[in-house]
């Protein structure tokens, strides 16, 4: 029998995702771009001082949860129980429902607490307590994107995100720019539960596809149907009546977690310590906020931009590096490590250099805040460690290393945070301290991974590649500086633009003239890669 009538293979499963994913972050940058211009520096800042609390309690609530009920359903599925991998479920849900509950009770009643000493600017009261009532719905959301993933129907998840995103871009938008006039405190609180209604859209969507389940499809028998919706429908609780299940779920769901949330906590630790660190300097509390709201809100998106490129390559990575791994084929694993180590660079090379170049104009133009542009210019060129660093942290993944990964993003994240209390302390450097950290941490971060596959792989790189990356990269450079010295159009943005436009055209010109790039390294993308077959 047919449990899992919409069953994807591995391959359309993970491209779904894929697409889905490239999607949902290019989407995500929208607000990114109309949120600066709707509440400014300041607003951004109390968003973005909520949001890693967010973050956290997500990771606590939901962290490997959807993992291990995928694996459990999977498992389930693959033996003909049907009744079985609802029970699954029916099972993580209670956990993590009450999981939920509990978690946002403790935030309801620690809010104020929370707002005003843990996060240093009281005025993220309202948007902290608008974000609560989202963490049952995604903590519901994970549990049934976890089941069907564990029956390899990766569809409802992409649409559901991709639902999501837009529900929430729309609304937190609009909400931001209703709530405006009641102040910036009101302004942000409409951003997050901006937020809540994309979530609430999400499981929505979720729930449409669960529920069509039971609905005749051609596949199952009218008796098949019966006992599966029977089964869903049963209603008890499933924590004290299959202590197995839970148990199964807590141990796969538990050190997963446990890894997740040193990213999360570096992530929190960072917001509270560079505000803390900022005032202490000499900064009132709300300019703590702004500048820290640039920082994040701001450049950050934009360095992470390129990511979705990088993010795609490293995603291709992963099937390719197993497989050669587990054939014990050194050779081939040489070869898909340089090859998507060169790519990384390519793409990246040349928002690095724009962003380096024309840092102060590139942030007038996006967001109509010069300000921003002094971080962008000072963090740019570390960029090229952050673009590094998906594939290497890909090949860990790929050759069973996830330990050394979470061990490297550790030290780095420790450094980070000690550099920000060192440096953005200081009056003479204040906000571009934490900047300097963020930029060690991204280059100790990469440097760790790298020494970690060299001592795992042997892998050796080609320099001639990356001195032709870095020859491209300087003629980009130079032709992105004298058309935009020439000034020959009406207009700082008419005159950016050209000098964006024509440069990467003469890079990607100098990339097919040196080679760096062939038939065999586009058929590596995902997606678009099978058109160069």
């Amino acid at each position: 029998m047919s449990l899992s009538p919409r069953k994807q293979t591995f391959i359309q499963g993970a491209m779904i995702l894929l697409a889905a994913g490239l999607v949902n972050r290019l989407l995500g940058f929208v607000p990114r771009i109309a949120l600066p211009r709707l509440i400014g520096a300041e607003g951004v800042g109390l968003v973005q001082l909520v949001f890693p609390f967010f973050i956290v309690v997500l990771t606590i609530i939901t962290g490997g949860l959807p993992l291990a009920v995928a694996k459990l359903v999977a498992a389930a599925d693959s033996r003909g129980a049907a009744d079985e991998a609802v029970r699954i479920r029916r099972t993580a849900m209670a956990i993590a429902l009450t999981a939920s509950l509990t978690v946002g009770g403790l935030c309801l009643v620690l809010s104020d607490w929370i707002s005003s000493t843990l996060m240093t600017d009281p005025r993220v009261h309202t948007a902290f307590l608008a974000i609560i009532p989202v963490i049952p719905l995604v903590a519901v959301s994970a549990v049934w994107r976890g089941y069907f993933q564990g029956k390899q129907d990766m569809l409802p998840t992409a649409v559901s995100q991709t639902v999501e995103t837009v529900v929430r871009i729309a609304l937190s938008l609009t909400l931001a720019y209703l709530l405006l006039p009641w102040g910036l405190e009101a302004a942000a609180a409409g951003a997050m539960i901006g937020t809540g209604a994309g979530e609430l859209a999400g499981l929505v969507a979720l729930w449409l596809h669960l529920r069509g389940e039971g609905k005749p499809d051609g596949h199952t028998n009218p008796a098949e149907r019966t006992t599966n919706r029977t089964n869903a429908e049963r209603s008890p609780s499933f924590v004290q009546r299959q202590p197995g299940h839970g148990r199964a779920l807590l141990k796969i769901a538990l050190p997963v977690t446990g890894s997740r949330m040193i990213g999360s906590l570096s992530y929190l630790f960072e917001s509270i310590l560079t505000t803390r660190a900022l005032i202490a300097a000499g900064l009132a509390a709300a300019a703590a906020t702004a500048q820290y709201g640039i920082l994040q809100g701001m450049v950050i998106p934009l360095l992470l931009l390129p990511g979705t490129l990088t993010f795609s390559l490293a995603t291709s990575l992963v099937p390719s590096l197993s497989e050669a791994a587990a054939r014990g084929d050194r050779a081939a694993i040489q070869k898909r490590l340089h090859q998507s180590m060169r790519l990384a660079l390519v793409t990246g090379a040349p928002f690095i250099i724009l962003m380096a170049l024309f840092a102060q104009p590139i942030c007038e133009l996006i967001y109509d805040d010069p300000d921003a542009g002094a971080m962008l210019g000072l963090l740019a060129p570390a960029a090229v460690f952050l673009y590094m660093q998906a594939p290497l942290q890909a090949a860990l993944q790929a050759l069973d290393r996830p330990g050394t990964a979470l061990f490297n993003t550790f030290v780095g994240a420790l450094v980070k945070l000690i550099l920000i209390l060192q440096l953005a302390s200081k009056p003479e450097l204040g906000i571009r301290g934490a900047v300097i950290a963020i930029g060690a941490n991204m280059a100790l971060v990469t440097l760790l991974h790298w020494i970690s596959v060299v001592r795992l792989t042997g892998f050796r790189v080609l320099p001639s590649d990356f001195i032709k990356i870095g020859a491209a990269m300087t003629v980009m450079g130079a032709v992105a500086l004298w058309i935009w010295n020439a000034g020959r159009l009406p207009g700082a943005a008419l005159d950016l633009i050209a000098a964006g436009t024509a440069s990467i055209v003469v890079y990607l010109l100098l990339l097919v003239a040196m080679r760096l790039v062939d038939r065999d390294d586009a058929a590596r993308i995902p997606i678009i890669g099978r058109l160069f077959r």
